[in-house]
């Protein structure tokens, strides 16, 4: 059984600290919830973090106002030391200190080079510093580290079907990537490269499909 401890950044409840919650954990408004906030914009039963395949995994409840970790809003995510969970007004962070400074020494020695950088664009109180929080006063990229989404394993199905479709959706993505950078025409005197724009709206396309892709999987029906 896996322990999760969360600390309230900003909201009604800032400075909490529930530690060492034993999995599975909800969080939301209403008594009877593992930890209980009191943020109006929080649904009532608004988010769960279980523990499956050696992973902790947030599932959004199908909450009233999202949620996002570190600045994108996610239906489900594999939770991470040092990750910011932003619920209603309320703000929390994922791990103890021990546990987001573990993960940062091991981050440092990674190749961040070709990861995604989150929450570039999240709405935060001006009082919200991750590195002050922490207290690491000389440590004023932890959270680009700490944020930094790197490339994911592919995941190793048992089943023989769901690996042939997993395999079909991924090379799916493949042929249509590799079709329009097929038609980038690149300039020998600008470092600008241009996409026609049927190609642009295909481009487009494919993001949105990426998009109803991820929601599909995070919002099963039934």
């Amino acid at each position: 059984m896996a322990l999760v401890t969360l600390r309230v950044l900003d909201g009604a409840d800032r400075g909490k600290a529930f530690e060492n919650v034993p999995t599975p954990v909800t969080v939301g408004r209403e008594e009877g919830n593992s930890i209980q906030l009191n943020d109006e914009r929080v649904s009532r039963f608004h988010l769960k973090i279980q523990e499956d395949q050696e992973k902790l995994v947030l599932t959004d409840l199908q909450s009233t106002n999202g949620t996002k970790v570190n600045g994108e809003s996610v239906q489900l995510w594999i939770l991470r030391y040092g990750d910011v969970i932003s619920i209603g007004r309320s703000l929390l962070l994922f791990g103890s200190r021990e546990e987001i400074a573990q993960r940062l020494a091991m981050l440092r020695g990674a190749d961040l080079s070709q990861g995604v950088a989150l929450d570039e664009e999240e709405e935060v109180t001006p009082s919200f510093s991750l590195e002050k929080e922490l207290v690491w006063g000389d440590d004023e990229d932890a959270r680009a580290i700490l944020h930094t989404l790197l490339a994911p394993e592919v995941p190793s199905p048992h089943d023989p079907g769901v690996a042939a479709q997993l395999s079909e959706l991924l090379m799916f993505f493949h042929l249509r990537l590799r079709g329009l950078i097929q038609t980038v025409q690149c300039s020998p005197r600008s470092d600008h490269v241009g996409l026609q724009q049927r190609q642009w709206q295909n481009l487009l396309d494919l993001q949105a499909r990426l998009a109803s892709y991820l929601k599909s999987i995070g919002e099963p029906e039934g």
